[in-house]
């Protein structure tokens, strides 16, 4: 039977029948099992209308032009029975760049949104060299491995247009953003590569007596950004069904999105982070996963041990290193993967000399973190974005 179906992430309709498996949306390139999908018969919604109304003619023909931004080899096909045979032809990730969104669709919700923040701290005694690396590296992540739309990604860095570098008051506009007009099934990213610092909690709402904070290129003059900040912004407003990953690289990032829950590794147990005060720093009903580069009284490091083309972070690399090695992992998989690359690379003492300056009285040690809002099981629950 003919149908209209509407995509479970971007609502976008599509053209087809129930007897394919599945279908590939036109707009975010998610392929979903009907079964997952609102399925509509598509007679109800043709009453009053032909098969020469324009909008009916579009989505007809953007359901049945499968790879169009995917592959160009795949071509167009001859109609929706076609899609499983056409779907199991598509290529696996590449690690390159993608126009992974036809030009003409606007930056509106579509199912996935990210921002991604890197500080390079230009011109100043305390620069990174390796953030914009890490900017362009998770960049790569999301429109290959996980698809998001690249109209649909806002990246900040010193080298972009006045509102988009990395400021005090772009980068809380951006994190607004990110969540602004969420729906149940987006999937939202916030990743960071720069300095994070601690300040003293002055009210009573870390168990360890400090605050974590963001250094935004101009955290000097303008502040930086606090956790509890973080957390009103991009945490507090999350509803149900809206999930947001966190990535954050910096230094004492810890629990840098002030999330209820922490994950001990070694214990392989949920310990609570809830403040002392009684605060609340939950959701409203969605649901918050941050992966840190460090616990909050350590420093995140970079390296030149991976690529001969310059310095990026030593969690960031791991991380995206980890996914590549193994596209279907446990979010456990994950951070135990990630913490032995750590490991690993600091045995082999390739990390920045000016770090090394700095820590000459002090083990040198890295213990990436992850933390969220609510308890799940972290053994058997699989990592995706």
């Amino acid at each position: 039977m003919n149908s209209i179906i509407q995509c479970g992430y971007c609502r976008l309709e599509h053209f087809t029948t129930k007897r394919a498996g599945i279908v590939c949306c036109s707009r975010c390139h998610t392929v979903i099992p009907i079964q997952t999908c609102e399925v509509t018969n598509y007679t109800n919604i043709l009453k009053n209308r032909t098969w020469k109304d324009p909008q009916l003619q579009k989505i007809k023909s953007s359901s049945l032009n499968l790879g169009t931004y995917r592959n160009g080899n795949l071509g167009s096909t001859s109609g929706p029975s076609e899609y499983k045979a056409l779907a199991s032809q598509w290529p696996k990730a590449s690690f390159t760049i993608l126009n992974a969104c036809p030009r003409g669709i606007s930056a509106a919700r579509i199912g996935k949104r990210a921002l991604i923040c890197g500080v390079s701290y230009k011109k100043q005694k305390y620069k990174l060299r390796g953030t914009l690396t890490d900017v362009y590296n998770i960049k790569q992540l999301l429109l290959n491995r996980y698809h998001f739309p690249e109209n649909s990604i806002r990246v900040l860095t010193e080298e972009s247009d006045l509102d988009r570098v990395p400021t005090k008051a772009n980068m809380e506009e951006s994190l607004r953003w990110l969540v602004e007009g969420s729906k149940p099934g987006d999937s939202l990213v916030f990743y960071f590569s720069g300095h994070g610092l601690r300040q003293r909690d002055f009210d009573n709402d870390e168990l360890d007596g400090f605050d974590e904070t963001l250094c935004p290129v101009d955290f000097k003059t303008e502040g930086m950004i606090f956790d509890n900040d973080i957390n009103t912004m991009i945490v507090k407003p999350l509803i149900k069904g809206v999930t947001l990953h966190a990535i954050v690289d910096a230094c004492h990032s810890g629990t840098i999105l002030d999330l209820e829950y922490l994950y001990d590794l070694t214990g392989r147990k949920w310990l609570h982070n809830r403040p002392p005060s009684g605060a609340k720093k939950c959701t409203r009903g969605g649901r918050a996963i941050c992966f840190s580069a460090c616990r909050d009284d350590e420093m995140a490091t970079d390296s030149n041990a991976f690529t001969k083309k310059g310095m990026s972070g030593v969690m960031t690399y791991c991380f995206i290193q980890a996914i590549l090695n193994k596209p279907k992992l446990t979010y456990s998989e994950l951070l135990y993967s990630v913490r032995k690359s750590i490991l690993e690379t600091f045995a082999s003492r390739c990390i920045s000399s000016k770090l090394i300056d700095k820590l000459l009285h002090r083990e040198l040690s890295q213990e990436p973190q992850l933390s969220s809002s609510e308890i799940f099981d972290v053994e058997n629950t699989m990592f995706t974005l």
